[in-house]
């Protein structure tokens, strides 16, 4: 008897998801099955197109396919459908399915940097991403994408995010004339985080990254209680006082019920003229996330060559998209999404 549906999706059951433990029929990634011996046809729709096993498992389910009787040709088309965080009646931004917070414990760290090169990596797997500028009292995103010369505009009463290679971007800068200091106090801060988020048209978007200011003041807090959050990522250095005030941050965020997705190490070691050098010799990103029971995202290596790209206006996944610090941007990138998936599939459940 020739094969039926249910016997490719049987085969399939073979197929797990690392992270979520579970095989890829029963979480209904697999759709649209077709038979037409000796070729079988289906797609696997993931949670995230920066998935970074979607390979693994493409692989892994031809494999299982051609093993069936009959089974000469198997294709598999990979898509993916962002999940949706969860939301409450009040949320600001019902249309952003993730929103992941990119947070230090002090400044100097490359947060920034870190930012806007994890949003650049996702946008180029797909996803549709934003980035919103929180630093109040330092922006610096317009500058790092080469768009301090930008005015957003608005529209229907919404101001309209600048787009930037393939990203929308909302920041204070825009809106604030060049060199202008903000000296304001606590509630204020709260309230412009309120209007950055209310006020712009970020429409659909699966991923918006948010910048935060260093430290643990208004605008985490803030940022913490008017949207539900998937989660936070805090960027450190391998030194020691920067971990220990990262670790800080971290039992913030705690307090307010944000769950932390990892933590990344900026300014990593780096290979030069085939010899590992080290910028820090404190505790690594590796460390802290253990120390901190915390999933480890990666380390992005020092580059001497491109440190200087945010300043140029041209992140360096873009104007140099083949070094090592490119590469680990992407993979961390991939982990990122990879958590924020998890989170929304396990609370989904």
């Amino acid at each position: 008897m020739p094969i039926q549906e249910n016997d490719v999706l049987d085969a399939l059951r073979v197929v797990m998801d690392p992270d979520l433990h579970r095989d890829i029929v029963t979480l209904g990634f697999v759709k649209n099955v077709k038979i037409d011996l000796p070729r079988v046809a289906f797609q696997i729709d993931l949670t995230t197109p920066a998935c970074p096993v979607k390979d693994l498992l493409k692989s892994q389910a031809e494999d299982a396919v051609l093993a069936l009787e009959g089974v000469e040709v198997v294709d598999v088309e990979m898509t993916a459908t962002v999940r949706q965080r969860a939301t409450v009646p009040e949320d600001l931004i019902t249309g952003v399915k993730h929103v992941i917070a990119v947070a230090s414990g002090k400044g100097g760290v490359g947060k920034s940097t870190v930012t806007v090169n994890l949003a650049l990596a996702v946008a180029e797997t797909g996803a549709k991403v934003g980035i919103l500028d929180a630093d109040v009292y330092g922006p610096s995103i317009p500058l790092m994408l080469g768009a301090q010369n930008d005015k957003p505009f608005t529209e229907a009463q919404k101001i309209i995010p600048v787009l930037k290679y393939g990203v929308q971007t909302m920041s204070l800068g825009y809106l604030l004339e060049e060199d202008s200091a903000v000296l304001w106090r606590g509630p204020m801060v709260g309230a412009t985080v309120k209007q950055l988020l209310a006020d712009v048209d970020w429409g659909d978007l699966d991923y918006l990254l948010v910048d935060l200011p260093p430290g643990t003041g208004d605008a985490p807090m803030s940022l913490a209680q008017l949207v539900p959050l998937t989660g936070v990522v805090v960027v450190s250095t391998p030194h020691n006082v920067a971990a220990n005030i990262a670790g800080k941050a971290v039992q913030l965020f705690r307090r307010l019920n944000s769950p932390i997705l990892g933590v990344i190490e900026n300014m990593g070691p780096y290979v030069e003229n085939g010899e590992t050098k080290h910028m820090f010799h404190g505790m690594t990103g590796q460390e802290l996330a253990q120390h901190l029971a915390v999933p480890y995202l990666g380390s992005i290596p020092f580059d001497p060559r491109v440190s200087q790209s945010g300043d140029d206006g041209v992140p360096s996944v873009v104007g140099h998209p083949n070094t090592d610090q490119a590469r680990a941007f992407r993979a961390i990138a991939g982990s990122v999404a990879q958590q924020a998936s998890i989170r929304a599939m396990t609370t989904a459940v």
